[in-house]
């Protein structure tokens, strides 16, 4: 007798549907396995077969067969062991397979019949709901993952024999855990917002507090350059209490990737403030981009909608650093394998911190003890490419005595973000029926379109293009920087004065490099 079972697998950031077909005929007694089956999902028979007999289900000598549709897929994991049983269970005609119409089953099994939460179970729950699956049966503890799809009903069940009761409509000898919406989402935000740090807790510095709020209202990457002791990293890890936050559809995409690389443990780890990653200098370039035998995200896509911080920027090795050109123009990264090619999003705010020299006190000469080559030397490890891909380049200045005994408390984040939010507000408007959500996500083609100029600001930027010598990509990221600038105002057109703000922060480069 032949069964269909309803499952998933994700592929990439992707997801896909998978049907289980499972056959039982009389023949040789063999349990096989195909459709491009990994070492994880072959070695399902074992799980299932003892997880049976321990729930006091004895198979017969018959061959079982077990095909993974569509077979040229590659699928990966141990999300179909649970679909496995109960295909076999019907195939043995022990259930009903219209019992499992429209339904959707995933989950690992243990040898006693317990299921297991398992990885990627909120992007094949939203790829369910919108093939028109209207019910789902996760391990108890993936239940309020699928909870977040409000098109779909959530069931948990504990173990694999009151999953077989539920279905049979018995009662369950464990209570069901039922989710039909995930309530109270702005407390799980509360939860994730790191408390005690805000921006009225930096002494001085309004010159990078005013760099700060301009990347944060257009989303644009941010360079600082500063002496120790300056308040690069102070600054940079208050930078999200200053950030819009995600949006639902937002949280669900960023809490998706999150949830394939087994990092979404609760309703409580659910993404709803944009995230924030700090690697150390001595990251690897997979553990950055991602990859590995089975690709997995990696750290810029974990950032996706959020800031991926380094700090002492020219302490990573520059093939390292390398590695973020194609994906901040690009805001994906592509990684290829035998097994096929992988795609993962990287749209990102690049937030670097470093010092100008490796003393950290260049060009204070009374101070700073490098030679001019170790200057050069240690400059040289970003590389003009990465340098012009940063929209904002501003100089932290050292801290005077007064600064920090006589500091008078300055705006707090909830001032600054509400600017913030009105600037996005404007861009918003602007952006409607398009894949565009800030200024910095522009392109050439939309820089030609919203940010056009004036006669006198047109000879304004034509004079500081010669002057300073500026790249087609520098010119057109100082124009995205002064609409965002424009924006802060209140202002529907870009102003000289937008401008001239907008060109000082490539000033930066042009005096260190």
């Amino acid at each position: 007798m032949l069964s269909t079972i309803t499952s998933g697998a994700v592929y990439g950031i992707h997801s896909h549907l998978i049907q289980v077909e499972v056959d039982v005929s009389q023949g040789l007694p063999c349990f096989q396995m195909v459709g491009l089956p990994g070492s994880e999902v072959r070695e399902a028979r074992e799980r299932v077969k003892v997880a049976l007999k321990n729930m006091g289900v004895k198979l017969p000598p018959v061959c079982i067969n077990v095909n993974l549709s569509p077979a040229d897929l590659p699928k990966s994991g141990t999300m179909f062991d649970l679909p496995v049983a109960v295909g076999i269970m019907i195939a043995l005609a022990r259930i009903p397979q219209e019992t499992v119409e429209d339904t959707l089953l995933i989950g690992e099994l243990g040898l006693s019949g317990e299921l297991k939460p398992v990885k990627g179970v909120l992007p094949i729950v939203q790829e369910a709901a919108r093939q028109g699956i209207r019910r789902c049966i996760l391990p108890a503890g993936n239940a309020w993952e699928g909870a977040l799809i409000q098109e779909i009903e959530s069931i948990g069940m504990e173990n694999v024999d009151d999953t077989i009761s539920f279905l049979l409509g018995h009662k369950t000898e464990s209570p069901l855990v039922r989710h039909d919406r995930l309530s109270d989402l702005e407390a799980i935000r509360e939860q994730n917002m790191e408390e005690n740090l805000d921006f009225a807790d930096i002494s001085g510095q309004e010159g990078l507090k005013r760099a700060a709020e301009v990347a944060a209202a257009g989303f644009h990457h941010l360079l600082i350059i500063g002496p120790p002791g300056s308040g690069k990293t102070m600054l940079a890890r208050r930078m999200p209490t200053i950030l819009p936050p995600l949006s639902m559809e937002e949280s669900l995409e960023v809490s998706a990737i999150y949830s394939i690389s087994g990092l979404l443990q609760s309703a409580a780890s659910l993404k709803r403030t944009r995230p924030f990653l700090n690697p150390h200098h001595t990251v690897t370039g997979r553990a950055l981009a991602g990859g590995g035998r089975i690709p997995m995200p990696g750290l810029i896509s974990l950032a996706h909608r959020g800031i991926l911080f380094l700090d002492e920027l020219a302490e990573f090795k520059r093939e390292t650093l390398d590695i973020l050109r194609q994906p901040l123009e690009d805001k994906k990264v592509q990684i290829a394998r035998s097994s096929g090619n992988y795609t993962y999003p990287a749209d990102f705010m690049l937030v670097g911190a470093m010092n100008p020299c490796p003393c950290g006190f260049y060009p204070d000469m009374g101070r700073c003890r490098c030679t001019p080559y170790e200057v050069r030397r240690y400059l040289g490890r970003i590389s003009g490419p990465v340098l012009d891909r940063m929209d904002i380049c501003v100089e932290a200045m050292p801290m005077e005595f007064h600064d920090i005994v006589d500091h008078e408390r300055g705006e707090c984040s909830e001032d600054i973000r509400k600017r913030v939010m009105a600037a996005r507000e404007r861009q918003k408007l602007r952006f409607a029926g398009t894949a565009i959500q800030f200024n910095g996500d522009m392109g050439a083609g939309e820089v030609e379109k919203y940010c056009k100029l004036g006669p006198d600001e047109s000879r304004y930027m034509e004079k500081m293009f010669v002057t300073m010598k500026l790249s087609a990509r520098a010119y057109h990221r100082i124009l995205k920087v002064a609409r965002t600038i424009a924006d802060l105002a209140g202002s529907r057109d870009i102003r000289e004065i937008h401008l001239s703000e907008a060109v000082c922060y490539r000033g930066m480069d042009h005096k260190y490099w």
